[in-house]
């Protein structure tokens, strides 16, 4: 008795933390997550890990219990378990700030032109008297 606990102390045995429902909850929405944004240069996420680490880069490859990583300016690749994972998010909210002020511009250049087109052919030079005119 007295030489398996030296043993055990000698080689250090860690105890092993059982996986709870709350832990195989986290492991599938982070799957799921990571199946919506798929894979390619363009799957840009940003994952919180379970030891707040935080990554970012684009998903290369999905398996079954991980997926792989890889940063976009260093090329490292980095494969990370599910059950590992706090928290991911899609990086980048889809359009630039330039594109979202572009289209704005061209609504509000086709509204213009639009009433300039419209307006004459409903106010007859100002003859009826409708609500636009």
């Amino acid at each position: 008795m007295l030489s398996g606990i030296i043993l055990s102390a000698a080689f250090g045995f860690q105890p092993v933390r059982a996986e709870t429902a709350e832990d195989a909850r986290l492991a599938r929405q982070a799957r799921v997550s990571v199946l919506k944004v798929g894979t390619g240069e363009r799957a840009r996420v940003e994952v919180k890990l379970r030891n707040e680490t935080k990554l970012k880069g684009y998903v290369s490859a999905i398996n079954a219990d991980s997926f792989t990583l890889t940063d976009a300016k260093t090329g490292a690749s980095t494969v990370v378990a599910y059950n590992q994972v706090a928290q991911v998010k899609k990086s980048g909210n889809g359009f630039s700030t330039m594109t979202k002020v572009l289209i704005g511009g061209a609504v509000a250049a086709g509204v213009i032109i639009g009433w300039r087109i419209v307006k004459p052919a409903l106010c007859d030079g100002g003859a009826q008297q409708r609500a636009p005119c």
